[in-house]
């Protein structure tokens, strides 16, 4: 019987992931202009902070359905389950938008916090084998300045969520684009 390690050669893996580069750049692309739109947005109320985070974490779902078709096994379900999760809150954004802001208020420290440890560790892990590494570590180090930053107690925590709603779109682009760039050049390695 064979075993997951010889039914998938990790260069077919490579390989395959490689050839889809172009869809990382588009969906980065896409978030870029999503974070500009965001800033443009009345920032006055509750419920805008609900829906846009809404809108940003069904697209974030569906940038994790994207990432399954270039991903292992073992991370495919961590996609796939991200992806499930990111839409299902997403959904309750949009029909809660009050009950949302509340709940975005109380973990978005947490969320850079972590964000921004696994995109350090991610730069440092690839650093020597990608040359824009220290873009995600750039990355990396903001967020985790803004968790500590969306922790102290601030009166007006509508603006900042709005910044923080645009900045998350605004790294997720950046990361998409690294990304794209990344595999393309591994399908230059690959076909060489």
């Amino acid at each position: 019987m064979a075993t997951m390690d010889t039914m998938f050669e990790p260069r077919e893996v490579l390989a395959e992931a490689a050839g889809r580069w172009w869809i990382f750049l588009l969906s980065g692309i896409a978030w870029l202009i999503f974070s500009v739109i965001i800033f443009r947005f009345d920032i006055g109320s509750v419920a805008t902070i609900g829906i846009l985070f809404g809108v940003v974490a069904i697209m974030a779902g569906i940038n994790e359905f994207l990432a399954v078709s270039v991903s292992t096994t073992g991370w495919k379900i961590a996609h796939g389950i991200l992806g499930v999760i990111f839409v299902v809150v997403g959904i309750f954004a949009l029909i809660e938008p009050g009950e949302a802001f509340a709940a975005l208020a109380a973990v978005i420290g947490f969320y850079f916090l972590f964000k921004g440890i696994f995109d350090i560790t991610l730069a440092i892990t690839t650093r020597s084998e990608f040359e824009l590494w220290w873009i995600q570590l750039v990355i990396g180090l903001l967020e985790i300045g803004l968790a500590f930053w969306v922790a102290g107690n601030f009166r007006n925590k509508v603006v900042l969520l709005v910044v923080y709603t645009g900045l998350l779109a605004l790294s997720r682009g950046i990361t998409e684009l690294v990304l794209a760039f990344k595999l393309k050049g591994l399908k230059r390695e690959l076909a060489a």
